[in-house]
C-alpha cells in the first residue's frame, strides 16, 4: 500500500495541554485514510512553559514530568500522555515520528560572564567588534529535574553563539570565544555568510562532550518512548558532521531501521538541499521546501502561472527517493515568520500532486484535513485573526492514494493551464486519471490502458461529472472544473 505521513499539530494548537490524548482518539480515522506514520512536536520543555511550542527547547530530558518554567506538563500534556499515545498508535501499526531539536537551547539558570565578539548579522563570517566580556545565561543546571537521567551540566563551553548581553541588554549575534575556536561551525549553504547562528544559546557539537552526552540522551529518548524515527529541525543551521555521528551511533546501538526525515528551509535554489545530501551520505529524507513555494506561488497567481513548471527547482523532481513532499506546515501558517500559505482553492490540486504520483513521500498537514481558526496579536499590539479551513477534498484524494494511485505513469503537462498524468494499475490494484486546471473548465484526451477499453470513469471529486468511457485503444476524452482537480476512476 502506498505510504502517508501526517504532521499531528498546527503551530497555533491551543495551549490546553490535550493533544497527547488527541492522538489516540484519531487512530480510526488515520487507519481509515492509510495514514501510517504520524510526526509528533517536540516533547520537551520549552522556554515559554506551558505556551512552548517545544522548538525554544529548555530541557530535552522534560518531556512533562518536572516542575520547570512554571509548569509540569508541556503545551501537549504530560510524559505519561506522550507515552501512552505512541504506544496506541504503534498498537495500531501506524508509527511515530519524534521531533529532535538539537540546534539551540535557551531559558538558562545561571548567568556567565564569558568573551564574545559581534558579528554581521547579514555576514556572520564578519566581525565588526573587537572581542568583550558580555554576561549571557549560558549556564544550564536544571534544578527542577535534580540530576535525574542526566548530570551533565551545559555551560558556554558547550556553545557557538549568544544574541544578548544580559548584563547590558544590547542585542546582536555575538560568537563565543572558547576552546572551539573564534569561527562558527562548518554548515551547508552560505546563506548569511555562516548560519550556524540562529537562535537562543548554539550548541556546540565540536566539544566532545557534548556529542557524548546527545548520544546518551538519544538512546535514554528511545528507551523511554520506543519511536519509529526522528524528525530532525533546523539542518541548516547544524554541521552535517555532528548528524553524521549522532544517527551512525543511533543507527548502530539504538535502533538500526530508524526512520530519518529532516528539515533543510530553503525558498531558493534546490541545489544547497543536494549538497546536504551529499554530505550526509543521502541518509536523510529531505522536506522539499522549494515545492512548497512552487504551490504557494502557483496559489497567488492563479491563470498567471504556468503549470508545466510546477516540478521545477524541486526536490522531487531531481532525487523522489529522498523527498518529504508537503503543501504546507506550522512554518508556513499565517503570521510565522516562514508565511507563505498556500490559497485554499489550490490545496485540492497542489494535494493531487504529491499524493497520486509515484514520486515522493507525501506529508499531510494538520489543518488542512481539520481546519483551523485562530488570533494572533502582532508587535503593534494588533490582533489578527487567521481562518484555514478543512481542505474538504482530502479525504477523497487520501482514498484515491490507498485504492487507485498504482502502476505506471503517463504525464500530460503539455499545457500552461491543464496538467495531468495517468496511472495503469499495478499488481491487483486499479489505476487512475488526475486532470488539474488554474484557470477555466479543461477537456484533455488521455491514455489509461487498453486493459480499460469498454469500461466506464466516473470523478471521485465531483458527483455530478459525466462519465466518460474508454475507446478500444484505451483512451478516453476526460475533463476538470475551472480552478479545480478531478480525479478520475474505473467504476465497475
Amino acid at each position: 500500500m502506498n505510504q502517508v505521513m501526517m504532521q499531528f499539530f498546527e503551530w497555533y494548537y491551543p495551549n490546553d495541554g490535550s493533544l497527547w490524548n488527541k492522538v489516540g482518539t484519531e487512530v480510526e480515522t488515520f487507519k481509515e485514510l492509510g495514514i501510517d506514520t504520524i510526526w509528533l512536536p517536540p516533547a520537551f520543555k520549552g522556554v515559554s512553559g506551558s505556551s512552548s511550542e517545544g522548538y525554544d527547547v529548555y530541557d530535552i530530558y522534560d518531556l512533562g514530568e518536572f516542575d520547570q518554567k512554571g509548569t509540569i506538563r508541556t503545551k501537549y500534556g504530560t510524559r505519561e500522555e506522550y507515552i501512552a499515545a505512541i504506544e496506541n498508535l504503534q498498537k495500531h501499526k501506524i508509527r511515530v515520528l519524534v521531533d529532535v531539536v538539537l540546534n539551540h537551547m535557551g531559558g538558562g539558570d545561571e548567568k556567565e560572564k564569558i568573551m564574545a565578539r559581534k558579528v554581521d548579522p547579514e555576514n556572520r563570517n564578519v566581525f565588526i567588534e573587537e572581542p568583550v566580556e558580555i554576561e549571557a545565561d549560558t549556564k544550564f543546571l536544571f534544578p527542577g529535574r535534580n540530576k535525574k537521567y542526566s548530570d551533565f551540566v551545559w555551560d558556554y563551553h558547550c556553545f557557538t553563539g549568544i544574541d544578548h548581553d544580559t548584563e547590558s541588554g544590547e542585542r546582536g549575534i555575538y560568537k563565543i570565544i572558547n576552546e572551539y575556536g573564534d569561527t562558527w561551525e562548518e554548515v551547508v549553504g552560505e546563506e548569511k555568510g555562516n548560519f550556524d547562528y540562529l537562535m537562543f544559546s548554539d550548541i556546540e557539537s565540536r566539544n566532545p562532550a557534548v556529542l557524548d552526552e546527545l548520544k546518551r540522551w538519544g538512546k535514554w529518548y528511545f528507551e523511554t518512548v520506543r519511536f519509529d524515527g526522528v524528525r530532525l529541525d533546523a539542518l541548516k543551521h547544524i554541521s552535517p558532521h555532528f548528524y553524521n555521528e549522532w544517527l551512525s551511533y543511533m543507527k548502530t546501538q539504538v535502533k538500526p531501521d530508524l526512520i530519518v526525515i529532516g528539515e533543510f528551509w530553503t525558498s531558493g535554489t534546490v541545489d544547497v538541499l543536494e549538497k546536504y545530501i551529499e554530505a550526509t551520505g543521502a541518509a536523510i529524507q529531505l522536506f522539499d521546501a522549494p515545492l512548497h513555494y512552487n504551490f504557494h506561488t502557483a496559489s497567488i497567481e492563479g491563470s498567471n502561472y504556468d503549470m508545466r513548471h510546477i516540478f521545477g527547482n524541486s526536490l522531487v523532481s531531481r532525487q523522489p527517493d529522498l523527498a518529504i513532499t508537503f503543501v504546507e506546515n506550522h512554518d508556513t501558517q499565517p503570521f510565522q515568520s516562514l508565511e507563505s500559505p498556500v490559497d485554499a482553492w489550490f490545496k485540492p490540486l497542489a494535494y493531487s500532486l504529491i499524493l497520486l504520483r509515484q514520486e515522493g513521500h507525501p506529508c499531510v498537514f494538520y489543518c488542512d484535513l481539520y481546519g483551523t481558526c485562530y488570533t494572533h496579536v502582532n508587535h503593534e499590539g494588533e490582533e489578527k485573526q487567521a481562518v484555514m479551513p478543512k481542505i474538504t477534498a482530502l479525504e477523497k484524494l487520501l482514498y484515491a492514494r490507498q485504492k487507485y494511485a498504482y502502476g505506471p505513469q503517463h504525464d500530460y503537462f503539455d499545457d500552461a493551464h491543464c496538467v495531468g498524468w495517468t496511472r495503469e494499475g499495478a499488481n491487483g490494484q486499479s489505476g487512475c486519471v488526475v486532470l488539474l486546471s488554474n484557470a477555466g473548465e479543461a477537456v484533455k484526451t488521455m491514455h489509461v490502458g487498453m486493459q480499460y477499453a469498454g469500461k466506464r470513469f466516473i470523478d471521485l471529486l465531483r458527483d455530478d461529472a459525466q462519465a466518460v468511457y474508454i475507446d478500444e485503444a484505451g483512451n478516453g476524452e476526460f475533463g476538470v472544473g475551472a480552478e479545480s482537480a478531478a480525479v478520475w476512476i474505473a467504476n465497475e
